[in-house]
């Protein structure tokens, strides 16, 4: 069991590495962008504030521990991670590969319930709990559309439509408070993401008996933010390159406002304690606010494949989870 246990907690370390640098490239991605930071700066600078934001708060890593499906009576426990935490790592893999920004938290989520479903059975998944999830996961993206839309339009109505500044005076002032907008986010990404490897962690430390509760220990919190650090410190340049230009022209003004927007987004769903993917709201903010400054200039069929990449992502996860599931453990469960 000790063994399991170990081995468990080396691949959330692993998925939260992969992480760093699969997701964390959108949080830097505007900013090296209009090259308001070098991309070895922003890769450093958000390795940093990673690491801080992941060790801020737990709300997160309870719902993702406990909210799925419950840890103190699921049998199979450590079965049911492995089987999860393998199906999350190969998605994540893959679409980083192709530079496609997917999102971790959808494919750790859809793995957690199909691994659920192979290992103990339908009646063991917390429906509703996973249904609160998918719910904050849909609507996330369309809130950052629509919000990161209000506010360039009020940047353009009060800033830009007044003449009161050239555009390249515009672009350096808004170029400099880049570096903290993308701070901010890089902080935001980390208080989020980072807490989805701590909540499958607590999930195998109260199947397995270790602890009674969903309280993250200080241990969990400090390997997840040391390898989701890690992994941004590698950065994750093919998908900074599809954030970055694929999707329209950024300039520091809609870079800002995309940043700001994001994290506002996020800190508000962290607070919550509910997982969101920080893929989808920065990807989203984007194109809102890109959408204000030059609607037909956003590339729709680079959006469409994105998309169609989120909506696929949850049951692709449920099924490879439950296959490698049964391929490995079905002789013995």
């Amino acid at each position: 069991m000790l063994t399991l246990l170990v081995f468990i907690v080396i691949l959330a370390l692993l998925f939260d590495f992969i992480n760093g640098f699969h997701d964390t490239a959108n949080a830097i991605a505007t900013s090296i962008s209009t090259r308001a930071l070098s991309p070895r700066v922003a890769v450093f600078g958000a390795a940093i504030l990673n690491f801080v934001g992941a060790v801020f708060s737990s709300e997160v890593a309870k719902t993702v521990g406990g909210k799925i499906a419950n840890p103190a009576n699921i049998p199979n426990g450590m079965p049911i991670v492995i089987a999860a935490l393998l199906a999350a790592i190969i998605w994540n893999l893959l679409t980083w590969y192709f530079g496609i920004p997917s999102s971790s938290s959808h494919t750790l989520i859809g793995s957690l319930a199909g691994a659920v479903i192979a290992g103990a059975g339908v009646d063991f998944v917390n429906w509703k709990g996973f249904i609160e999830i998918i719910e904050i996961l849909i609507l996330s993206p369309i809130v950052a559309f629509g919000t990161g839309f209000v506010i360039m339009w009020i940047i353009k109505l009060l800033i830009i439509s007044g003449g009161n500044s050239s555009r390249s005076k515009l672009n350096r002032v808004f170029r400099t408070l880049q570096i903290f907008s993308a701070g901010l986010l890089s902080f935001s990404h980390g208080g989020n993401d980072a807490q989805k490897a701590m909540g499958v962690i607590v999930f195998a430390l109260v199947a397995t008996g270790v602890q009674q509760d969903l309280q993250v220990p200080l241990w969990v919190k400090l390997l997840a933010a040391t390898a989701m650090g890690l992994g941004t410190s590698i950065g994750g340049w093919r998908i900074i390159n599809t954030v970055s230009k694929k999707l329209i022209k950024i300039e520091p003004i809609n870079g800002f406002a995309s940043d700001l927007n994001s994290s506002i987004v996020i800190q508000t769903s962290t607070a919550m304690g509910m997982p969101l993917s920080t893929t989808h709201v920065i990807s989203s903010s984007i194109i809102g606010t890109g959408s204000v400054m030059r609607f037909y200039d956003v590339k729709w069929s680079v959006v469409t494949k994105m998309v169609m990449t989120w909506v696929i992502t949850i049951p692709i996860s449920i099924v490879l989870s439950y296959i490698i599931y049964k391929i490995i453990f079905g002789l013995f469960y």
